[in-house]
């Protein structure tokens, strides 16, 4: 049976931030995230592309949310679980309008995990919540046995580089002129083995600077 996890994350005085998979109503919300976060870059997908990947099982998608203060619904078990109950614990704010504040994808080769893209609204940068789907995004890859994590970024992004740096990513080449917006290298790199005991332990002792960090993180895997 496969594992079930979800993160929940408190980064701000009374303000939850929910992690989960992207459903297909989060689709506008993540676009606009998209086109805010990645102006124009190759990266900038189309509503309709979203949908064909959410359809696509090769592909993930997952969101960090703001619950704010809305209540939580009644459950209600109206209709077959989507795929991703399959994979994540039952997330009990499925029925409550949220706001997106940014998204995570990646499309799984070969036992390869590679990140198509992590974006944060410009407003809710700086609280943690890219680092929080980094690390969702991670996790779920070692939930569907994934070898390794695998990804592009801009070479002048520092902030971004030593983030993947810290989460034991490697830079292992280089593409010219990949960015066609304005023609700047991207940075390849990647994760030795995720399944590994070694980087688990690793990844584990992160999560718990992580949530110390952030005062209030829930991590449930069963």
């Amino acid at each position: 049976e496969k594992a079930h996890t979800m993160l929940k994350f408190q980064l701000m005085s009374d303000t939850c931030y929910i992690i989960r998979p992207m459903r297909h109503e989060d689709i506008p919300q993540v676009a606009q995230i998209d086109r805010e976060a990645f102006p124009g870059e190759w990266v900038f997908r189309s509503q309709s592309a979203y949908k064909q990947d959410l359809n696509n099982p090769s592909v993930r998608y997952i969101v960090a949310c703001n619950k704010g203060d809305v209540p939580e619904p009644e459950r209600k078990e109206t209709q077959k679980p989507p795929w991703f109950k399959r994979i994540f614990s039952p997330d009990r704010y499925l029925n409550v309008p949220q706001k997106i504040v940014g998204f995570s994808g990646f499309w799984m080769m070969m036992k390869e995990a590679h990140i198509i893209a992590i974006g944060v609204r410009d407003s809710y940068r700086r609280l943690g919540i890219g680092e929080g789907l980094l690390i969702t995004t991670i996790e779920l890859a070692q939930i569907l046995n994934a070898n390794a994590v695998t990804l592009e970024v801009r070479a002048s992004n520092e902030i971004a580089r030593g983030l993947y740096t810290k989460y034991g990513f490697r830079v292992i080449g280089r593409r010219p002129r990949y960015y066609s917006s304005d023609g700047e290298d991207a940075i390849i790199m990647s994760t030795d083995n995720i399944g590994s005991l070694s980087f688990q332990a690793y990844l584990q002792d992160l999560k718990k600077v992580y949530a110390q960090k952030h005062r209030e993180i829930l991590a449930q895997v069963r």
